[in-house]
């Protein structure tokens, strides 16, 4: 099934996953998840051979951070508008600004693999989550989750727990597939989009806990 994001000049149908003839991939990709998923999308920085494409010599964060010079497109805008800004800044990386329309509970990847099938399995809420080429495992959560995490981690009783579970929130951005970070390769999915999951993202709490079973169980085995 196709879906339609256009504007007054036009509408265009784009099919999930689709890929246009003419059109780069990351253009295709803010497309999807500005016109189908309802993301904001910052266009960000690429790293090559250690240099960020920001220009700054002494970047600190080389490819993963946005352009400060590029600006945002809101959610809705169209395949012209990705096409548009992309000329400007041609070959930037697709990033998605957290604290918005999710949170994210950030594992590391076999962990993160681990939890999903036994959430999966017991039929819980899932969003989306994907993989960076940091191994890192990136579950999107309802927003809010960031400034709960030190409560939720308490009356579950791991607030004690060195646990190697963290939560991204407000202010900080998640490379979004397809594009590469930090030089190192590209984000994927592990668990892609879907119209059901992107508009109410799952609360942290229903999947905290299976997550931090499994953070503690990976240290003591």
């Amino acid at each position: 099934m196709g879906f339609t994001i256009g504007s007054g000049r036009g509408v265009r149908e784009i099919r999930p996953g689709s890929r246009r003839r003419g059109r780069t991939t990351e253009c295709t990709a803010v497309a999807e998840y500005t016109g189908l998923w309802g993301w904001d999308v910052v266009p960000g920085a690429r790293a090559s051979a250690g240099r960020c494409s920001c220009g700054d010599a002494s970047c600190t964060s080389p490819g993963a951070h946005p352009l400060a010079f590029a600006p945002e497109l809101p959610a809705g805008a169209t395949l012209d508008d990705a096409t548009k800004a992309w000329a400007r800044v041609p070959g930037a990386a697709v990033l998605l600004p957290v604290g918005r329309s999710f949170d994210v509970l950030d594992v590391a990847e076999p962990v993160g693999r681990r939890a999903l099938v036994r959430l999966e399995r017991m039929g819980l809420p899932l969003g989306p989550v994907c993989a960076t080429p940091t191994g890192r495992a990136q579950f999107f959560v309802a927003p809010g989750a960031s400034s709960e995490l030190p409560e939720l981690l308490y009356r579950m009783g791991w607030d004690d727990a060195d646990l190697d579970l963290h939560c991204l929130g407000s202010g900080t951005h998640v490379t979004a597939p397809p594009s590469d970070h930090a030089g190192l390769g590209p984000t994927r999915w592990l668990r892609p989009p879907s119209l059901d999951t992107t508009s109410v993202p799952p609360q942290a709490r229903l999947l905290l806990g299976t997550l931090a079973y499994i953070c503690h169980r990976s240290t003591t085995t």
